[in-house]
């Protein structure tokens, strides 16, 4: 399973639907220096929002949803983000 990222070009989080990433000001000053947090991403699946860090962005790692009823486990393929299929 498949879905399309959105970008956002200011920060309103109300225009944050699913799947929506605002890319942070100020990159290397958030998180750890060898990974920092560069992004605000919203669950595709819940919307919930949540720190990403420049691995993630770039779709070297996995992020799972941390919203209290999703579980959304997914990573960033280009402009798609692909689902874990579950086994």
């Amino acid at each position: 399973m498949s879905a399309n990222l959105q970008f956002l070009e200011e920060w309103i989080p109300e225009k944050m639907d699913p799947g929506t990433i605002f890319v942070l000001e100020n990159q290397s000053k958030l998180g750890n220096t060898q990974n920092p947090y560069v992004a605000v991403m919203s669950c595709p699946r819940c919307g919930t929002l949540g720190l990403i860090t420049q691995r993630q962005l770039c779709g070297g790692e996995t992020m799972i949803c941390g919203g209290e009823v999703c579980s959304a486990e997914y990573r960033l393929d280009g402009e798609n983000i692909r689902y874990r299929i579950p086994q």
